[in-house]
């Protein structure tokens, strides 16, 4: 049984692994996932793929690649899309900044201290990002059921001998459909881009307003420079 956790959070605990030594983990909740996760690890087979087991109305989701796993703990509701999705944006930051052998010659104690905090903002952006991760993952879903669908279409035709003509005209219009269902996911990634642009521009502006106004409840509009200037053409002169 899963112990620990909290109701209403999505992940519970994640960890990038070399082998079956945990190099980076984190979590904000206590209870025994971490063994749990620890024995799940111990049993994964070495070939790059994607894993999932079920405990007490959570997963366990792995992504097995070159000799690291990179594992996330979740509460059951949360699709294994997602958790896939999380995986994946975690394997590629650690080999961007851990790749070429770095991880091998790092201690695992400095790995956890660095990539600890990183862990978490990754879980943060897949709670923040879940509507548009959910359109990505349809069209590219989209992409591999025309994949097949192509695939089982040049079988079938192949076996029952059709020209050659036919069945690139068969192709190209698949490759199309394909085409489309890609430039359906660059224009989502685009809004997404786009929305964070228009974010940090609001908090900019209301950084602004806030200062403009303190410094006009301070000055009362342009009055403080008024007062200064005045202040210091009343100063007698010296005799």
């Amino acid at each position: 049984m899963v112990k620990g956790g909290e109701e209403g959070s999505w992940f519970i605990y994640s960890f990038v692994a070399r082998g079956t030594m945990v190099l980076a983990e984190f979590t904000e909740f206590t209870g025994n996932f971490p063994a749990i996760a620890a024995q799940c690890l111990q049993k994964l087979p070495s070939s790059n793929n994607k894993f999932t087991y079920s405990c007490d109305h959570h997963t366990f989701n792995f992504l097995v690649h070159d000799g690291y796993a990179y594992c996330v703990v979740a509460k059951e509701s949360v699709p294994r899309h997602v958790s896939i999705a999380f995986l994946e944006r975690l394997k590629v930051d650690f080999r961007k900044k851990y790749g070429g052998g770095k991880a091998d010659t790092a201690s695992a104690k400095s790995l956890n201290k660095e990539f600890g905090p990183v862990i978490k903002e990754h879980m943060q952006y897949i709670v923040e990002h879940a509507e548009e991760i959910e359109k990505v993952s349809k069209v590219k879903a989209q992409v591999s059921e025309i994949k097949s669908i192509m695939l089982e279409n040049i079988e079938k035709s192949v076996d029952r001998g059709e020209k050659l003509t036919d069945l690139a005209e068969k192709t190209t219009h698949l490759h199309s459909q394909a085409q489309d269902f890609r430039k359906q996911g660059t224009k989502v990634r685009r809004k997404m881009w786009l929305k964070n642009m228009k974010i940090k521009l609001v908090v900019l502006a209301v950084i602004f307003l806030l200062v403009l106004i303190i410094w006009l409840s301070v000055c009362q509009g342009f009055s403080c420079a008024k007062e200064e200037h005045k202040t210091e053409n009343s100063i007698p002169e010296t005799p």
